[in-house]
């Protein structure tokens, strides 16, 4: 179908074996993404974003994986790690956070890059160098010929971040996956590497996963946000609509902790209390429930439904929502 979504992911679980007992890092997890489109997926650490972006592309070694994970069709889940491997990097491509320990320092940048279309399309040492010169300079890299020789120590982080974009986008995949791509770049490298992102992504009708802990990194380049939580989604909605009026309290919570310019200079950030959920005691309710604001505040018996019974995600106003005690709606006391 013309207007079927390029990724469909459908019940994941990704389940992990410790010595302490298993831990279920994602949990029922849904999603869909779009050719020319970007879904930011948000959550603090541990919320299991992460988790999700290697599971679609079959990086999880030891993991029990169960689900439904499409891609242009194609049942990734169960699929033969011989045909991974001809799907990563020719039809879904990964940007990782840190792109020195990405890189391997042995070799140079255009050895690195020009290797993976050789691999896939079985070009000439010749071809593939010219290719990946090409794409150096398609990542704004100065004099692509001459640094295409160097190695990634000879690159600032930005200039790193960039090369590992070149070398994600060698084979044009359809699929690009950013997970933390401008952590630990400065705001200026930070704004740069996201405009090429959305400029590229523009160019070739990408569709692109950014998984990022900085909201403000989604407003600006997301069309859509999943919001995650303890290994579950929580809220699914169109950014505009997150982001005018968000309908789980974790999500309310989120934004309140985002810094605002019209703070005093001295206003303190506004802090999430508590601390996120233990994946190997997993709470029989609503992850979140402990640390909700508007359930503290709820009747008894809407406490105890957050505390026993886990929300599932239902449509409401535009969007999906996990919560039992959603906002903007007339529960204990009217909305907010």
């Amino acid at each position: 179908m013309a207007d079927a979504p390029l990724l469909s992911v459908r019940d994941l679980t990704v389940t992990f074996r410790t010595p302490h007992g298993p831990v279920r890092a994602v949990d029922s997890l849904a999603l869909t993404v779009r050719r020319g489109r970007t879904l930011g997926i948000v959550g603090e650490s541990g919320s299991g974003k992460s988790v999700t972006s290697l599971a679609v592309m079959g990086l999880h070694t030891g993991a029990e994986v169960t689900g439904s994970v499409v891609l242009d069709g194609r049942e990734l889940v169960g699929l033969p790690e011989r045909e991974l491997r001809r799907l990563r990097g020719r039809r879904m491509a990964m940007i990782f956070q840190d792109p020195l320990s990405s890189l391997h320092p042995s070799y140079t940048a255009g050895e690195q890059i020009a290797e993976h279309h050789r691999v896939h399309f079985g070009s000439r040492r010749a071809a593939a160098r010219s290719r990946a010169v090409e794409l150096l300079g398609e990542v704004g890299i100065p004099e692509p010929a001459r640094r295409a020789g160097e190695y990634p120590h000879q690159f600032s982080g930005g200039m790193r971040q960039r090369v590992m974009i070149a070398m994600a986008l060698a084979c044009e995949p359809d699929l690009l996956i950013a997970d933390e791509p401008t952590t630990a770049l400065d705001v200026t490298v930070q704004a740069q590497i996201l405009e090429l992102i959305a400029r590229l992504q523009e160019e070739r009708g990408l569709a692109v996963v950014m998984i990022t802990h900085d909201l403000g990194v989604v407003a600006r380049v997301a069309q859509d946000v999943l919001v995650m939580y303890g290994g579950r989604a929580a809220e699914q909605a169109p950014v505009e609509t997150l982001f005018a009026r968000p309908a789980h309290p974790y999500t309310r919570v989120l934004l309140d902790s985002l810094p605002r310019l019209d703070d005093a200079d001295d206003a303190p950030l506004r802090a999430i209390p508590g601390s996120p959920p233990s994946l190997l005691t997993p709470a029989p309710g609503c992850a979140f429930a402990p640390r909700c604001p508007r359930a503290a505040a709820a009747p008894p018996a809407d406490r105890a439904r957050c505390a026993d019974t886990r929300p599932e995600p239902e449509a409401a106003q535009g969007r999906l929502v996990a919560c039992h005690l959603p906002l903007h709606t007339p529960a204990h006391g009217g909305a907010r």
